[in-house]
Order: structure tokens, then C-alpha cells, then sequence
């Protein structure tokens, strides 16, 4: 029975299988270093250098823009537009074999195939982006992990094909195929969500809302690309190192993939950015330290495996992207723009003071060594500044952005989370706050004693019965934690306009989850909820 509950879940579906192959040809052409499927002959300092400094400009400058578009003009964001994003992706292929013929043209073409890559490179991921976050989360979420496993295996198995049949293959078969995926998958999105008719101007304060909370976990992100972006500097001048970038990128990502579906299938996964960002610091600055002491082989594996670390980054920076346009209605390519453009921005800080750096003699300390200090520093700095810089130095930092959210797929239909109490020790569970609810949206509101409290207690907490009533619920139906939110307040007897100033969002997305809450609960009005709600008290559950 398990066996074929992994089995389908591991089963692809066209959404998966175009992101899977367009995974692996970005990495084919934008990715660690080198390109690995072009001639060794044909990949010099001065090519790399010059490609990959254009082609991430570029790419880093697309994300920006984006979010400036959809702020000030969010209509264009209703049509595809594949074909405009295909165009300069097919013809930055188009320079980049035709560079490997022409060698007198060969440093121009690179550079005007390295901004054209960055172009629709940058354009398919927000076209993906919007595709999984316009899904429910649990098959959004799915395509997404599945498809970035899938992508790593379709990456090795480039390899089965001869170089130079490859670097054809691409843009005249695989291209056309994921471009055909996406171009059938996006006819089916429901472009009447709250994400797509919102207007950010007219709901200015749930935007600024969301650059609050997000901000800190693309800064944290950012640090891996900054990181990236030094090794990828680094990886330019030596092809071997380069290529194993790519293969342990890849690698890292599969693993990633397939620990994110297995463990999702029977646990409830809830991860903070921030928080795995300060587990993994350390480690980091440590890996910087080692690296003028020993040998050239560890920087093949150092920046390899930064890479893996990067390349699992995305795939959370992606999901987290997704839900937030979710739960709060926020036009998908905005809040994967700004995310995006922050982590891509630091990315290029890294590799092209990498490469400046790289090339200074300063007290005759040697190039890597220079570069160590200059990624240490910034390392630190960054680090100072999403811990709140100055201004937060001698507060409690209020906590930002939610937690990523998996709700396990297969869960037995049996309470897990509490058990029947007692009056007198359900009481003590109970804390008497100010607000209506306690999750981790409302902790920046309390006061700093509160928030102690409630971030660092290993019991659930809640403010009086209701709350462990809506919890019952909530897992026995697998509510989302911003369904769950809702829900309660909606039981105490908040309109929609109430609850979406509470939540900082738009009345239209309060609808929405609303809509969603009593599809889940097969109800059909107020009473009904509040019925199944009293139903959900742990003495009735218990008799």
C-alpha cells in the first residue's frame, strides 16, 4: 500500500515534466560555470567572463522590472505571453553556437546570447512561478518539488548525448517541448483569483505589508547567491571546477525533491527561511575560512556544494513565493520579482567582486585569499542587517514572514496533536492576549514579554476554547495555517472586512479563502461551521 502512494506521487504530470525539462536546459546554459555540453576549446576566461557577467545583469535586471510592471501596470500579467519570452531565449541559443563557428565574432555573440538567456531565462521562471502559485498548494507544491527531480535526472541524462548534437537538440527540440508544457498548462489557470484581479496600488498597505515580512528571508537566500556568485567567479577559471558545479547542483536539488515528497507524504512540515539561514551561517563562514589553507581540490568541492545549498534555496525561495500569493492574494510574479531580485542582485555582487578581486594583489596575500575576505565580510555584514542592523540591535526583533507550510498528504484520520484534558489543565493552556488569534502573523503585535512567550513555549498555545476547537479542525481536514486563521475568526463573528484588516489583506482574498475553507468542510453557510466547530471539542471526540 505504501509503495503505491510513493509511487504516485512520484508520478509526473505535464506541468512537472515541462518544468523538468526546462530545468535542465537553463542548467545546460546559465548555470554554475561552464557550459557542458559546448567544446572545452571554445570555453576561455575572457568567454565565461563575459557571457555570465551579461546573462546575470540581465536576468537580475528582468526580476525587477517585473515587479515595477505588475505594481503600476498589473494587466499584462493576465495574458502568457510565451511566445514574448521564448523569442530572445531561442535566439540567446541561436548566439551561443553560432559564437563556437564564428570565432572572430565569438566575444560579441556570447555577450549578446548571455542578455538574451537572461532575458527568457528570467521570463520562463515567472512564467512557471505564476503557473504553480495560480494551482492549489498541494498540486502546486507537487509539480514543483517533483519537477525540480525530475529536471536533475533529464540534466545527467544529457549526458548519454553527444556534445555536439546537443547543443542543437536544445533549442530546436527540448525548447519547443517545455514551451508547448506551459503554453497548454496556462490555458487552464483560473484567472479570476484574487491574485490576478488584485490591484496593487488600490491595496498599497498589504503590499508594504508583504515587503515587511519577506524581506529578511530574500536577504537570507541572497547570502547563498552571494556565496554562488564568488564560487561561480571563482569556477570560471577552471572548466573541471565548473562542471562539478553543475553536477553537484543538480544533485543537491534531487535530493532535496525527493526528501521534501517523502517526508510531506506523513508529516506536517513547517520551515523558516531565516531560521535554517542561521543554522547553516556557521558552516558557511567556516567553509570560507578553510578555503586559502588547503588544497585546490577543496574549492572544486566548496563551491560545489554551496551550489547544492544555493540550488535547494531556490526550491524553498519558490514555494514560499507560491503561498504567500496564495494566503494573501498577492499577484504571483510581485512577490517572486522582489524575492528574486534580491537574491539574484547579491548573486552578481558576488560574482563580479569575485572576479574583480580575484584579480588584485593586495599585500601580497594571493587572490583567494583577498576573495575570502571580501565574501566573509559582506557575509557578515548582510548578517548584521536581517538581524535588524542598528535599529534592532538592543529590541526584540519581531518575527517576519510565515513559515513555508507542507500539510502531509497522508495523515490518519486521528487526532495526533491533542489529547483530551481536563478542565483545570486545558486552563492553563489558555493565554489571555489581545488578539483574536496567535499565530506567528499576529506575534509582531504583542508586547515583548508576549512574544517570548508565545515563540519559545514547546505547548501549543491558545486564547480559550474556540482556538483548540479550530485546531482539532484544522488537521483533521487539513486546513492550511492562513485557512485556519480565517476559519476562527470567522467563528468569532468577524466580518469579511474585519478579518482582512486583521490579516493585512484584500476583502477579495478573505472571499476566497472563505470559499475554499467550506469546500473543504462541505458546508455551506455560517451555522454549519460553527456546528462543526462545537462538534470538534476534545471531551465530544473523546466519548
Amino acid at each position: 500500500m505504501k509503495s503505491r502512494r510513493y509511487y504516485a506521487i512520484l508520478k509526473p504530470d505535464i506541468t512537472a515534466l515541462g518544468y523538468a525539462l526546462f530545468i535542465a536546459i537553463n542548467a545546460a546554459g546559465v548555470w554554475g560555470g561552464v557550459f557542458p555540453f559546448l567544446p572545452e576549446s571554445f570555453q576561455t576566461t575572457q568567454i565565461l567572463s563575459s557571457f555570465f557577467l551579461w546573462q546575470s545583469l540581465v536576468f537580475m535586471l528582468v526580476y525587477f522590472v517585473s515587479v515595477l510592471g505588475v505594481y503600476f501596470l498589473p494587466g499584462p500579467t493576465r495574458r502568457f505571453m510565451v511566445i514574448a519570452t521564448a523569442t530572445p531565449y531561442f535566439l540567446g541559443w541561436c548566439a551561443l553556437i553560432g559564437a563556437i563557428y564564428f570565432s572572430e565574432r565569438a566575444l560579441f555573440l556570447v555577450s549578446i546570447g548571455g542578455a538574451l538567456l537572461g532575458i527568457g531565462s528570467a521570463g520562463f521562471f515567472m512564467l512557471w512561478q505564476r503557473l504553480f502559485a495560480s494551482q492549489n498548494s498541494d498540486t502546486g507544491n507537487r509539480d514543483l518539488i517533483l519537477g525540480t527531480a525530475y529536471g536533475s535526472l533529464f540534466y545527467f541524462a544529457l549526458y548519454l548525448i553527444p556534445v555536439a548534437i546537443t547543443s542543437i537538440l536544445i533549442p530546436l527540440v527540448f525548447m519547443p517541448l517545455f514551451c508547448l508544457c506551459i503554453v497548454l498548462k496556462s490555458r487552464t489557470i483560473d484567472l479570476e483569483q484574487p491574485m490576478f484581479q488584485d490591484k496593487p496600488r488600490n491595496n498599497s498597505r498589504v503590499y508594504r505589508q508583504l515587503l515587511h515580512d519577506y524581506w529578511r528571508s530574500a536577504l537570507c537566500i541572497g547570502a547563498l547567491g552571494f556565496c554562488s556568485g564568488v564560487v561561480r567567479a571563482l569556477a570560471i577559471g577552471d572548466v573541471e571546477i565548473g562542471s562539478l558545479v553543475n553536477i553537484m547542483s543538480m544533485g543537491g536539488s534531487l535530493t532535496m525533491a525527493l526528501a521534501l515528497l517523502f517526508v510531506w507524504q506523513i508529516k506536517n512540515l513547517r520551515i523558516n527561511i531565516v531560521v535554517a539561514y542561521r543554522v547553516f551561517f556557521p558552516f558557511i563562514i567556516t567553509g570560507f575560512m578553510i578555503l586559502p589553507l588547503v588544497k585546490e581540490n577543496y574549492s572544486a568541492l566548496f563551491a560545489s556544494l554551496i551550489y547544492a545549498v544555493y540550488s535547494c534555496g531556490i526550491i524553498l525561495m519558490m514555494i514560499q513565493c507560491a503561498q504567500a500569493s496564495r494566503d494573501r492574494g498577492i499577484n504571483p510574479i510581485f512577490i517572486y520579482g522582489f524575492i528574486g531580485g534580491i537574491v539574484y542582485a547579491l548573486h552578481d555582487i558576488g560574482f563580479i567582486g569575485g572576479m574583480f578581486i580575484e584579480r588584485l594583489d593586495i599585500m601580497g596575500l594571493g587572490s583567494t585569499v583577498i576573495v575570502t575576505l571580501f565574501a566573509l565580510y559582506l557575509l557578515g555584514l548582510m548578517y548584521f542587517i536581517g538581524n535588524g542592523g542598528f535599529r534592532q540591535a538592543f529590541v526584540q526583533r519581531s518575527l517576519g514572514a510565515e513559515h513555508i507550510e507542507l500539510v502531509a498528504l497522508n495523515v490518519p484520520q486521528k487526532n495526533k496533536m491533542l489529547d483530551s484534558e481536563d478542565d483545570e489543565n486545558e486552563e492553563q493552556n489558555v493565554r489571555d492576549i489581545s488578539s483574536p488569534l496567535t499565530p506567528l502573523y499576529n506575534l509582531g503585535r504583542l508586547s515583548n514579554t508576549e512574544r517570548r512567550d508565545a515563540a519559545h513555549v514547546n505547548l501549543p498555545q491558545y486564547r480559550d476554547r474556540i482556538s483548540k476547537q479550530c485546531a482539532l479542525l484544522q488537521q483533521h481536514y487539513r486546513l492550511s495555517a492562513r485557512e485556519a486563521e480565517v476559519m476562527e475568526l470567522i467563528a468569532r463573528g468577524n466580518n469579511v472586512t474585519r478579518i482582512a484588516e486583521v490579516l493585512v489583506v484584500s476583502e477579495n482574498t478573505v472571499r476566497t479563502h472563505s470559499k475554499r475553507i467550506y469546500t473543504k468542510l462541505a458546508i455551506h453557510k455560517k451555522q454549519e461551521l460553527l456546528d462543526l466547530i462545537n462538534e470538534f471539542s476534545p471531551k465530544n471526540l473523546n466519548t
